[in-house]
């Protein structure tokens, strides 16, 4: 992947080092309380633990160190992402208002809720940020036998596909119809066809990045795809248990993940990119 003629995103933040509390300031007089409590033989965490709550939640995120080759390839496919999108949404009259991405390690607080490395790579439409811990990366060469930078910007471009569906409204009806879903495979079929959208955008995003910016190098295509592979449904679960279970999917399976990218790769055309037909 050429990275050469791209520039770094202004929106990238980086929380990993955060203390203890998850972000949470305590201050030097809690610490002397506790401290009391203790030599009156009271549990020190107690007091801790009620400041902590107490407290309002701070962000612990500051720029990104763009020094960190890891970091300066996440920051440039970001960019690329807010290049091609605000382009693309400002042609039919809308404007786009690019996410933060948060670089994390092990845990994060969020506006959905505590985020976990187990959870992978994941979009929060509540405050319209990405979240990845790098970490993914290996496990998504070692674990899931998908190495390669292209695969890595795959996996950025799906989650940003998730704030395009966000700002086009698509996201809420999504969560409306889950809700008055009359099964839970019904349920899952959404999520399914949300999924595939933003695998379709991030094949859209590949189309446009390359024309702008000449960003595919031989063997990327193949890269992405073999990571769309390796993450769909069906191949996680029957590595799970052995077998797939179609009405439990929430992402979809891998030939659908696979053609949907395709389908915004060789189209480059949001409006193709309907999974909800």
């Amino acid at each position: 992947m050429r990275l050469d003629d791209l520039e770094e995103s202004q929106h990238v933040e980086d929380s990993r080092g955060r203390g203890a509390f998850g972000g949470r300031s305590i201050g030097i007089g809690t610490i002397a309380i506790a401290l009391v409590a203790m030599y009156f033989g009271v549990d020190p965490s107690l007091v801790l633990n009620i400041a902590q709550q107490a407290q309002p939640t701070q962000s612990a995120a500051v720029p990104a160190d763009s020094n960190d080759p890891k970091v300066k390839f996440v920051s440039k496919v970001l960019w690329s992402t807010e290049q091609v999108w605000q382009a693309l949404l400002s042609g039919t009259g809308r404007q786009y208002t690019p996410p933060a991405l948060e670089i994390f390690s092990g845990a994060t607080a969020t506006a959905c809720g505590q985020g976990q490395s187990a959870m992978g790579p994941f979009y929060c439409p509540a405050d319209q940020k990405v979240y990845i811990d790098l970490s993914f990366y290996q496990e998504l060469q070692d674990r899931f036998k998908a190495p390669g930078d292209f695969a890595q910007a795959y996996v950025i471009a799906h989650e940003v596909g998730h704030h395009v569906q966000n700002l086009l409204g698509t996201s809420e009806k999504v969560q409306q119809a889950r809700q008055q879903a009359r099964s839970e495979a019904v349920a899952n079929a959404y999520s399914v066809r949300l999924e595939l959208q933003a695998d379709c955008y991030a094949g859209v995003w590949a189309h446009h990045a390359n024309q702008q910016f000449r960003i595919l190098e031989e063997g990327d295509i193949e890269e992405a795809l073999t990571a769309a592979t390796a993450i769909g449904d069906d191949t996680l679960q029957k590595q799970a248990q052995g077998y797939a279970v179609p009405d439990s999917f929430t992402h979809g399976s891998s030939e659908q993940r696979v053609h949907w990218f395709k389908q915004g790769l060789q189209a480059g055309n949001v409006n193709d990119c309907n999974t909800f037909k």
